[in-house]
This record gives C-alpha cells, structure tokens and sequence, in this order.
C-alpha cells in the first residue's frame, strides 16, 4: 500500500493552485489534518471546504473522512519509524551535530528504498524485465545525478551479456534513439520527469514503436506520458537533501529489483557470465587475492 504522504508529494505537481496550497500545508503540518474538520482545514489553507473536497478526490481519495483516516494513520507509522532510527524531527536544521546529520540522512534514505518498494507497480516490473529479456538492445538515458543511475543500469546488464548502451551526451542519445528498432528498450530516468532531454528521447522511441520505459518519482509527469512502463520511485527531499541524495537511492534500488528479477531462473546460464567478468579484474587488485 502506497503511503499517503508519498501520494501528496508524487501529485502536487499535476494539481491546481488551491490544491497545491492544501497539499503543502499538510505535508508540512500532517497533524492539522487529525484536529480539524474540513471546514477548518480549508481556512487554514485559505480555501474553501470545496476545493479541499476535490483535492481528496484528486489525491485518491473518495472523501475528506477517508483523506483524514490515511493521514492518522500514516502519521503513526512515521512516528514508529523515526523511534527505530531515535530521531525526533527528521528536518535537518544548520544546528545539528555530526551524529543527528548521519542519523537523519539514514532514517531518510532508507525511507526513499522502503517507500518505492511498498509503492512500486509489480507488474510493471515483470512487464519492463520480460521486455528486457526479449530485446536484442537497450539504450538508457539520465540527465546530471539520473545519469549515475543509467550507468548502473547499462553496467549490470552489460555484465549478464544483455547489450545495454548509456547515453551522456544528448546528441548522440538522440541519434541512438531516433534509429531504435521497434524490438527494442528505450529507457529514461529523472527524477521530476521533467527534464527535457529524457522526455525528447522517450517520445522519440516510441515514435520508433519502441517499449519505453521510465524511472521517475512523479507519474503525472510529461515523461511519464510518453512511457509504456512506469517504475515510481518515492524520494522525499529538503534543503539539505537535493534530488541528488535519496532520489539516486531510490533510482537505484529500482534498477536493483530489475536486475534481480532478471537474474531468477537464469543463474545457470548468466553465472559463468559474471564469474568471468569478477575474473577479468582480479589481477588488478593490489592483494593479488580474490573476495
């Protein structure tokens, strides 16, 4: 079950300006939600009990009883979850010592990986490997941080012998997945799903009939419009943790489901694959041992 406050961040976006007043003051202020009636909740927002209605609705919810009940209980797992990591506030503030900094991040980033993986569309998942397994090519494509995670990808697909090309330069991205097969996977990643190179890219593949793929946080983002398989990542961020921090923990552990549930079933013929390729580099290490 996907956590409400992970649906509040992932659609503000996509809402209209009374909404997003609403949403932003209960992601900041959660606990006014449990006190007050719509009625009050509307004048805190400085809208109207109508525009809250519709903002449940535009959330998921049938209602504003139904919004309220997902908060109360959304709230109790963030406070039983911050008792496990001992952190009272996980906003970081310019005060904190070394051990809350640590302590914070940590009770954030490991938040980012169990969020995504609670949240995350299963059978996309087993739709985007059974198009990778069938493939003869995948090209990847990410943007600044994006990009580290499409290395990652094109890194361990290459090591299971699936030919697997990372872009870093637009240009020849473009010029890769304008001359795609329809046989093949196109894969885009960002973040906000708005950056415009990874969005080109995407609808130039499909345009090519390619299955395309996207690794964003936000799915009512214009890449995700041009996918045919959506992997929702869900990051929180803040001042001090940019969408370099968890956003990449969460594009990450994706990339990690993938790769594993193309693994299952498939040791026998991609073990030797890997066991030549964790060969190839041990003479290169300084101990001359293997782990």
């Amino acid at each position: 079950m996907t956590d409400v406050f992970v649906v509040l961040r992932q659609r503000l976006p996509s809402l209209s300006k009374a909404e997003q007043k609403i949403g932003e003051l209960v992601l900041e202020h959660p606990a006014v939600v449990v006190e007050s009636t719509i009625t009050r909740l509307a004048e805190r927002a400085e809208t109207s009990p109508a525009s809250v209605a519709r903002f449940c609705r535009a959330v998921g919810f049938a209602g504003y009883k139904e919004f309220r009940m997902a908060i109360t209980a959304a709230i109790g797992r963030e406070e039983a979850a911050r008792e496990l990591f001992r952190v009272d506030d996980a906003e970081i503030t310019a005060t904190d010592s070394a051990l809350d900094v640590v302590t914070k991040v940590a009770y954030e980033e490991s938040r980012a990986i169990e969020e995504t993986a609670r949240g995350l569309d299963l059978d996309a998942l087993d739709l985007v490997v059974g198009a990778i397994r069938s493939a003869p090519r995948i090209d990847v494509y990410g943007a600044g941080a994006s990009g580290l995670t499409a290395q990652d990808l094109q890194l361990k697909l290459h090591r299971l012998g699936i030919s697997c090309f990372c872009w870093a330069d637009a240009h020849l991205a473009l010029t890769s997945f304008a001359l795609a097969e329809p046989t093949g996977v196109a894969i885009a990643i960002s973040h906000s799903g708005q950056t415009l190179e990874s969005h080109q890219m995407l609808a130039l593949a499909r345009e090519r009939g390619v299955t395309t793929v996207a690794i964003t946080n936000f799915p009512d983002s214009p890449l995700a419009d041009v996918a045919d398989h959506l992997l929702v990542t869900s990051a929180r961020e803040s001042r001090y943790r940019t969408g370099a921090m968890s956003s990449r923990l969460a594009q990450m552990a994706v990339v990690d489901f993938v790769v594993v549930r193309l693994l299952q079933g498939r040791m026998d013929h991609v073990g030797g694959l890997l066991r030549r390729t964790y060969d190839a580099v041990q003479t290169h290490r300084l101990d001359g041992q293997r782990q």
